[in-house]
């Protein structure tokens, strides 16, 4: 059978010091940092940071003409509803005009109807009180001759004579006048 053994030991062994801490290397080390320094800020002077530049430039000429547009917009919009608006309080003037107008001409209309019923209705009542009055005055002359007769009959009921007829008709129509006033 074949021994198996441990090793602990590195193959190679340490020659030194680690060599970016080793101390005979520091000056050629400082040298190709300064030249790595300066061809880095070289390349960045001149190629990366013109070319972010122009992109963060160009960033905020688009973002400006987005904000000028959008004012724009909100300045048009605005218009268009101070506009809207005016139109709207044009049209409600209008609206109530014609209300006016209409409620106007109703009312005129009314009132020409009106006058007309009432016209009618005062010929009609001028008619009923000429009816009335012929009618009255029929029924007092009827009632003058009844009246007449029942006087003429009463007086030759009481005197035992007939009284003549003007003597009956005066004293009834003296009768009626007093009766009246």
């Amino acid at each position: 059978m074949a021994e198996t053994t441990a090793h602990t030991e590195v193959p190679g062994g340490h020659k030194g010091v680690f060599p970016p801490f080793n101390k005979e290397t520091f000056p050629s080390q400082l040298t190709w940092l300064g030249i790595t320094f300066i061809l880095l800020y070289v390349m960045m002077a001149k190629v990366a940071l013109p070319r972010i530049g122009s992109i963060l430039e160009e960033r905020r000429g688009h973002i400006d003409g987005a904000i000028a547009e959008a004012e724009q917009f909100k300045r048009d919009s605005e218009a268009a509803v101070a506009a809207y608006e005016k139109a709207l309080a044009e049209a409600r003037g209008k609206a109530h005009a014609i209300a006016g107008a209409t409620r106007d001409k109703l009312n005129a209309e009314a009132d020409e109807r009106r006058k007309a019923i009432e016209a009618q209705l005062a010929e009609k009542l001028a008619a009923a009180e000429t009816t009335i009055a012929d009618t009255k005055a029929k029924a007092m002359a009827n009632v003058e001759a009844i009246a007449g007769e029942a006087a003429s009959a009463i007086v030759e009921k009481l005197i035992g004579k007939t009284p003549s007829s003007d003597a009956v008709r005066t004293a009834v129509a003296d009768a009626t006048r007093g009766g009246r006033a």
